[in-house]
C-alpha cells in the first residue's frame, strides 16, 4: 500500500526526472553517429603500443577534416569517427596515424555512409520505436480486454504508454548527459538498447496488471471486496520482491558487460542499466499506481 498511498511523490519524481531529460537533450542535442546522419569511420590498431590521441590530433588538424571524433579503443586501436572521407583523404589519415610510430599500422575497419542512407536509417529507426510501443499497447489491451471494472481495458493500454515514454525520455535524456562529457554517439546499438529497455519494461509491467486482474478476480468472488486502491497496493506488494529480483540479476549481468565487454558495448551497457533502472520504477512507482489515480477520477 506504500507505493499507491504516496503515488503522488513518486509521479512528481518521474516528472521531474522527465523534464530535466527534455531539459538535456535541447540543451546539448541530440549526437547522432554515422548510422544516422552519414559519415565515415575508420579503425586502426598498432602493433604495440599505441601513442598519445593528442599527438594525433595535432596531425588530423591540419587535413580540413572539419568536425571528427577520435577515440582510443582497447589497448592498442584508434577509432575515427569524420565526414565522408575520400580515398586521398584516407591515404592522409593513415599517413598520420603511422608518423608518429616506427612500425606499420593496421587498418581493421573503413565503412562510409552517405547522408541519404543516413537519414533513411534514422526515420526507420524512430518508425520502429512507435510501432514497437503501438503493437505493446494494442496487445496489453486486448489481453485486458475483459477487465472492465472499474477502470476500462483501455486504460491499462493508456498507462502502459506514459510508463513506456517515461523509460524511453529518461534514459535518454541522461545518455546524452553522458555522452557529452564522457563522448557517445547515437546509433544503431543505442536504438537496440531502446527496444530492449520497451521489451523489459512492458513485460514487468504485464506481470503487475496480471496479477491487478487476478485480485479483480479473487476480490469478485469473495464476500468481503477490497477497494480499487487496495487491490492495486495488494497485487504491487505481490510482485514487489520479483521485480526488483529480477531486475538485479539482470542489472549485475550489464554491470558485468559494461566493465568487461570492452569499449564497444560500453555504452550499449550503460544506456541499458539506466533502462533496467527506470523501466523497473515505472512498473511499480508508475504504471500500476496510474490506475488507481485513472479510477479517482472516473469517480469525480
Amino acid at each position: 500500500m506504500f507505493v499507491v498511498n504516496y503515488r503522488k511523490l513518486f509521479f512528481t519524481l518521474s516528472i521531474l526526472l522527465v523534464v530535466g531529460s527534455f531539459v538535456a537533450i535541447s540543451v546539448y542535442g541530440l549526437n547522432f553517429g554515422i548510422d544516422f546522419k552519414g559519415g565515415s569511420i575508420l579503425e586502426v590498431s598498432y602493433p604495440d603500443s599505441r601513442p598519445e590521441a593528442e599527438s594525433i590530433k595535432v596531425g588530423l588538424n591540419n587535413l580540413d577534416l572539419g568536425s571528427y571524433i577520435l577515440t582510443p579503443f582497447g589497448e592498442k586501436n584508434f577509432i575515427l569517427r569524420a565526414r565522408e572521407i575520400t580515398p586521398v583523404e584516407k591515404t592522409a589519415i593513415i599517413n598520420t596515424f603511422s608518423s608518429n610510430s616506427t612500425v606499420q599500422i593496421t587498418e581493421e575497419r573503413f565503412n562510409s555512409i552517405g547522408p541519404a542512407v543516413g537519414t533513411e536509417l534514422k526515420n526507420k529507426a524512430i518508425l520502429a520505436i512507435i510501432l514497437v510501443v503501438i503493437c505493446i499497447v494494442l496487445f496489453i489491451t486486448f489481453a485486458f480486454r475483459k477487465v472492465s471494472h472499474p477502470v476500462a481495458s483501455w486504460k491499462y493500454g493508456l498507462a502502459t504508454i506514459i510508463a513506456l515514454v517515461h523509460d524511453i525520455i529518461i534514459p535518454t535524456g541522461i545518455f546524452v548527459i553522458w555522452a557529452h562529457y564522457r563522448g557517445g554517439e547515437i546509433d544503431m546499438l543505442f536504438i537496440t538498447a531502446l527496444l530492449a529497455i520497451l521489451g523489459y519494461s512492458v513485460h514487468d509491467t504485464i506481470v503487475v496488471f496480471d496479477r491487478v486482474r487476478e485480485n479483480l478476480r479473487l476480490g469478485g468472488n469473495s464476500k468481503t471486496k477490497e477497494s480499487f486502491i487496495e487491490t492495486v497496493g495488494t497485487s504491487v506488494s505481490q510482485t514487489f520482491a520479483r521485480s526488483i529480483n529480477t531486475s538485479l540479476t539482470i542489472f549485475l549481468a550489464l554491470v558485468a558487460l559494461y566493465f568487461f565487454g570492452g569499449e564497444a558495448t560500453r555504452n550499449f551497457a550503460f544506456i541499458l542499466l539506466v533502462g533496467i533502472i527506470a523501466g523497473t520504477y515505472s512498473s511499480i512507482f508508475v504504471a500500476s499506481p496510474l490506475l488507481v489515480t485513472f479510477e479517482r477520477f472516473r469517480k469525480k
